[in-house]
């Protein structure tokens, strides 16, 4: 059964991306750390649609869990092979760099740049082995350009736009493609706290995007039609970029 794996998968983007590998024909595993409800009903949506899917907690944050949560998986599960792995799972801190703390810098990090290279790491053998596989990696506008209030965010984000493009050279001749894409500002529980009405001034189609939009840039780039597209960043902004 080919399989897409989608950390925090559980609401917002993360959903809309694991209903819409799941319309292509993937079973998604779900990745969750804590509110298992919300990935619950991820999964009901999944069913609901008539894919299969199934859930996967564990802290990506976290390499002891990774390594013993995901191997083990893999182990149990050999007729079902990962051939796309959406790294979406990310938190923001903001603060303005002067009273950031280590705590602030830590979690925004390490649920980011880390959690990228462990978990993809120890899916890329497999997908070696069958000289198949995507990687997207969900990054961010932030990552691009910076923003003030958010040089963890941004540090982490533009951190995986550059492994992106380092593994793509990696990988290209095992017949794994890795590309990012990065998100503006898109209408999630993430930016519920920013000024809609003052911030789409700024961006040139007028409006937040949606989680469905960013779930079908990364469904072409998991997708055959892609196999020539590799270490690249797709916008999903409306146009902001400076």
């Amino acid at each position: 059964m080919k399989t897409a794996l989608v950390t925090g998968g559980s609401r917002g983007i993360g959903r809309a991306i694991c209903l819409k590998l799941a319309s292509m024909g993937y079973h998604v595993l779900v990745n969750y750390k804590n509110n298992a409800p919300e990935a619950q009903q991820t999964l009901l949506k999944i069913e609901q649609s008539g894919g299969t899917g199934a859930l996967l907690q564990l802290n990506v944050a976290n390499r002891g869990e990774i390594k013993s949560i995901l191997s083990g998986w893999i182990k149990d599960n050999p007729e079902n092979v990962i051939e796309v792995l959406v790294n979406n799972a990310g938190v923001r801190d903001d603060s303005l760099m002067a009273w950031m703390t280590d705590e602030q810098w830590d979690n925004v990090i390490h649920t980011g740049v880390d959690a990228f290279f462990f978990v993809t790491r120890m899916l890329l053998d497999g997908m070696m082995m069958n000289r198949y596989g995507r990687v997207i990696n969900v990054v961010s506008l932030s990552g691009l350009k910076g923003l003030p209030g958010q040089t963890n965010y941004s540090a982490a984000k533009a951190g995986i736009i550059g492994a992106t493009k380092a593994l793509a050279q990696e990988v290209g001749r095992s017949g794994i493609t890795v590309n990012a894409v990065a998100p503006g500002f898109i209408k999630t529980d993430m930016t519920a706290d920013l000024d809609e009405k003052e911030l789409k001034r700024s961006i040139p189609v007028n409006r937040f995007g949606t989680a469905e939009e960013v779930a079908s840039a990364v469904g072409f780039l998991a997708s055959a039609d892609a196999s020539y597209i590799t270490g690249q960043v797709l916008s999903v902004n409306g146009g902001l970029y400076s």
